[in-house]
Order: C-alpha cells, then structure tokens, then sequence
C-alpha cells in the first residue's frame, strides 16, 4: 500500500503553511514508514509565496516570545530548516530540505494511534511510540485512513481505547501477549490459557464477567467484534459511511457526556477578621474564612495578617502569644541564615562557583522584577534589597533547590504585602512548599502538569485539542510560564494578589490552577479555531494575552469548570464509578491531595472524593 499523505512543517511563508507530499506506507510487513516524494525519486513541489510591497517574504528567524527563554523553556525541539531559493519567473519559490522529515516505525512499537478532525475538515492521524514518542501528524487530504487501517490489521490489533474514543491501541497479534497484558492489568481472577479464546468467543460474557467493578462507560467503550469499525470495513467495503465521517473510521463520541455548564458568580472581599477570633487568637473557623478568601479575595488592609496563615508562617490554631513566640524564633533563624551568606569574603566566593551563581542570577532578575511598582522603581530603592537578600538567604535554607529564575517573581508580591523582610521570607517558604517542583531541573513536574492540563483539556474541548495538535502543539507548551510561576506574567500585579490568595485557599480542588489555564484557553477558542495560527503564531498569540485577561471571568469560567465535571455523568455512571476512565483521571486530577478541602464545606460546592 503506497497512500499520498502530508505533513504540515509550520515553516512560514507569507502565513502559509509548508507542506511536504510523502508517502505512508508498510514495508516488509512490519514497519511503517513515511518518505516525502523526493526521496521517490521525484522532484518536490516548490513552496511559492508572492512578494509584496518590495519585501521578500523571508521567514522571521528573530521572533521574540517575549519572555526570558532561559527559564521560561518553551519550544527546544523545533528542528531548523534549511531553504534553498529556486528560479521561476513572477514568484520567489523556496524548495525545502525533505529528507530530515522521512521515519520509520516497526509495528511492533507502535503503542497508540489518535485520530483527530476539526471543524476546518483537516483529518490527520498521530502515531506514537511504546516510548511515549509522537511522530509528526500526518494530514490525509485526499483520503486513505481507511487503506491503512485495513493493512495495518494485517500485522496488529488497533482497539479503541476505552479513555478516549479518538485513540486507539496497538496489540500485537499474538494471544500469549494479549493474555499476558491481562494478567498485568490484575482484573480477571482466572486469567487463564483460555481467556483469549474466551474473549474472541464470547466478548461480552467474559468482558462483564471479568470487569464486575466497571460502570457502564466501559460497557459503551467495549465492542464485539462484528462492530469494530476495522472488522465492518474489512469484511464489507461497501458499508454505508456516516455523511461526516472519514473513510475508514466511524464517528466517534465521546464516553464523556458533560452537562450544561452552571453561571458562577464571585463574591466581596473578606473584609472582617477580628470576628473570627477567639479570646486568646485563636482563628475559630479556618475553612469558613478559606470559603470567602476563595469566593471573593482579601481587603488589601487584612492581606498581611491573612496571608501569613494561608501560608503556612502562622499555624490556624495558633492564639495570639504563640504567634508573637513564633515570629521571634523565626526572626533568629532568619538573620542566622542571613549571616551566613554576608559573611562570605570576595575571596571565599571566588572558590564557591555555586554561590557566586546563585548571586549573579538573583542581581539580574532583581533588576528587572516588577520595576513599574512603585516599591521596586528606581535604582537605589530599599525595596531592590529587599528583594535581593531574601532570595540570598533562601539559598541558605534551600542549599538543594537554590535559586532558580523565576523565584523573584513569587516573592515580589509577598515582600510589597507584607513590608517586612523576615515575614516575606517564611512566606515564601510556604509559597515554595507547592511549587517547588517547578524549578527543579528535572522539569519532571512542569511535564506532568501540562500533561495533566492536556487531559482536563481534551474532556472539556476535543476539538480545541484537535486543532491544537494539528499545528504541534498540542503538547500545551505555551502554557509553560503559567504553571511555571502561577500566571504571575498574564495578569496585573493588584489582579496577582487576588489570584494568589484564592489558590492558596486550595478550593476547590489543589488543582485549580489546571482549570483556570483551561478557563483561559477556552476564551480563546474563537480566535484559534477557524483560524490560520500555526505553531508561532498561536505562541505569539497567546503571550500577547499578557495583562488582557480578566481576572474575575476566568475565576468564573475556571469554578463553572470545576462544578461542569463534578457533576457530569459518564454513560449513567458518576465520575468516581469509573476508575480507569478519561473521567476518572479528570476527577483524580480535580480531587488529589484534597484531604485538607475534603473536610471542608466547598464554598462552590461539593468536594470531589
């Protein structure tokens, strides 16, 4: 089988798109591989793009992202091109190099394939590798998934996922295999030499029989053979196709039938506090005050008390003399720390490389954190010092972790809030408790977040995702500096404050602020879809979004989200009746690490369990 496929390179020419002709093919029964049409011995269509107004159309090598690419790692496996200018006469024409885009996968690693189609009519498949590697989409523009499905089927199983009913997983065709993956996934008890045979046989008595414990989701996603789409079309080619779907794949829905999406409206400010005092200071409803904090804010005149016990500095139960107790040994321990680092001779930092690029660092984003506020404006302002010897002396309470870029944008709002060098510090401490992970250099946890934000992503608007993937980037990685530094850069500083204190409250699920990148992604999925964004535009796209995005209608968007999936039910079965469905990994992500929220009463409703 030799099918006419293209991939999009998103190398730009006067905003169209490259696209490269190749062919998909299986070779030798056990690979699958891609080849543009010049390594077929013939000549590559050149790329065409007009001139206008005397300008050249070259492709912009200086775009700016307009961040700090040293920490706020964005796009690093963009490959480069090179681009070797063709005669023709009335255009410039651009022939690309082709051979660095050709691949080749065995079968036998092939792990999952997606199938993806926006509203634009743009069908592709995403092949991804048993190590966890997509392949660039593939775009059928003339047709053909069902001719490769149907020879694929030859050499693998492709079973739909019962996750996502656009993916589908690869098995071999061996039933020692299949056997053996059932045995790992500890569901049957009698996982016997039969249970293939068994299976093929009799898919519903044995499916139902062995998954006593799953919902009805799985019911819906698990089929018989004569309905598979692969075995209706091998076995009939004439089999009527649906008007919108593509050859070769029947019209999926989603396992996931989201209710309507509820109005949220926010609340005032918390503007009382000594109310919630006992007589000795102690705080008498803690989850009371979270639910208002996470409701409506913080008065700014009440923010420096607050912050400190949604922090960590002050424990909730803690009365008025233990509080002045605390800040007095927090207060040594601060300047012990302090000292340590001041008192290290220009000698001694010259053999210390560690600390003297830790120092180096925090001069640099000092210099340049916040500088229109006012308490950080100008060059000789205390509050510069400030910033500088908190950030020191947290390297000599966090030796592993250190300084990271980043770091100044987490203090500066602490440090204008509280006005107080040792309180900014343990508030950062507590700050640092639930990101910490962001900045290590592993950048394992940043990963997981954006792959938490796909999944959230892809229950609440599959066709955003499709779209996204189609332009490569559907691995979210615009979103990086939100997660990284808690949307520190896309709001304004008054707007951050808010922001901060209502995810302190952690309601109503620790993962809130995966909701409220979906809520802002969500508003934007008019200027995307429909769209001619690629890659770097959609990234220009979205950083432009800086200081446009208000504040309270993503607060809003992102609790109608939260209430949209906890209340939504899966084929007849609640979210937590499904324990390996896309519904339970969304309902996982909303409700881990809950146990401090769980005892609460949600100030926006339930907690999930």
């Amino acid at each position: 089988y030799l099918i006419l496929v293209y991939l999009h390179t998103n190398a730009k020419r006067s905003n169209q798109d490259t696209t490269i002709p190749g062919f998909i093919r299986i070779v030798e029964r056990v690979t699958l591989e891609w080849s543009p049409l010049e390594d077929e011995g013939r000549t590559a269509p050149a790329v065409l793009y007009t001139k206008k107004d005397g300008e050249g159309g070259e492709e912009d090598t200086n775009f700016d992202p307009g961040y700090e690419p040293d920490w706020a790692v964005i796009s690093t496996v963009k490959k480069d091109r090179e681009h070797v200018p063709v005669r023709d006469s009335g255009a410039v024409s651009t022939s690309v190099t082709l051979s660095q885009w050709s691949f080749s996968l065995p079968l036998s690693e092939l792990y999952s394939l997606r199938r993806a189609r926006f509203s634009l009519g743009r069908n592709f498949l995403v092949f991804t590798s048993r190590g966890g590697h997509p392949l660039p989409p593939l775009h059928f523009h003339r047709g053909g998934t069902r001719e490769l499905l149907r020879a694929m089927h030859r050499y693998i199983i492709l079973d739909q996922s019962p996750v996502d009913g656009r993916l589908f997983l690869a098995y071999p065709h061996d039933s020692g295999a299949l056997s053996q993956s059932f045995d790992k996934l500890q569901l049957l008890d009698d996982g016997g030499s039969d249970l293939v045979s068994r299976f093929i046989q009799d898919p519903y008595a044995t499916t139902f029989g062995g998954f006593s414990k799953v919902t009805n989701f799985f019911k819906a996603a698990l089929r018989p053979p004569d309905s598979s789409v692969y075995s209706r079309t091998a076995q009939d080619p004439s089999f009527p196709l649906q008007p919108d779907e593509e050859p070769g794949f029947e019209l999926i829905t989603c396992g996931v039938e989201l209710g309507p999406r509820p109005d949220v409206t926010r609340g005032q400010p918390m503007d009382k506090w000594e109310e919630f005092l006992d007589p000795q200071g102690r705080v008498k409803n803690p989850e009371r005050i979270k639910e208002l904090v996470f409701r409506g804010g913080i008065t700014p005149n009440l923010r420096k008390e607050v912050w400190k016990f949604l922090l960590g500095f002050y424990p909730w139960n803690s009365t008025t003399k233990e509080r002045e107790d605390i800040l007095r040994v927090k207060t040594d321990e601060y300047f012990r720390m302090k000292v340590q680092w001041k008192s290290v001779s220009e000698e001694q930092e010259m053999r210390n490389s560690l600390l003297r690029g830790y120092r180096s660092l925090i001069e640099r984003d000092v210099s340049r954190t916040d500088r229109h506020n006012t308490f950080f404006s100008g060059n000789d302002n205390p509050g510069l010092t400030l910033l500088h010897d908190v950030l020191m002396t947290y390297c000599m309470y966090n030796f592993d972790l250190g300084y990271v870029q980043g770091m100044s944008d987490l203090l500066s709002p602490l440090l204008f809030v509280t006005q107080n060098e040792v309180e900014s510090f343990w508030c950062l401490t507590g700050f640092m408790e639930l990101v910490h992970q962001n900045f290590e250099e592993s950048q394992e946890a940043m990963k997981q977040q954006l792959l938490q934000l796909s999944v959230l992503l892809k229950a609440l608007d599959p066709e955003l995702c499709d779209f996204l993937d189609s332009q490569d980037s559907g691995s979210l990685c615009f979103c990086f500096r939100w997660l990284l530094i808690w949307f520190k850069r896309e709001f304004s500083f008054e707007d951050i404050l808010i922001l901060w204190e209502v995810l302190w409250t952690r309601l109503p699920c620790d993962n809130f602020h995966l909701l409220i990148a979906c809520s802002i992604l969500q508003s934007q999925r008019g200027e995307l879809i429909g769209s001619d964004h690629d890659f770097n535009t959609i990234l220009k796209h979205i950083n432009e979004l800086t200081m446009k995005l208000d504040l309270q209608s993503v607060l809003r968007g992102a609790e109608a989200i939260y209430l949209q999936l906890i209340q939504c039910k899966v084929r007849g079965a609640s979210w937590e009746d499904s324990p390996d469905s896309q519904a339970s990994e969304t309902q996982r992500l909303l409700s881990e690490s809950q146990a401090g929220a769980a005892s609460s009463n949600s100030a926006c409703g339930p907690t999930s369990p």
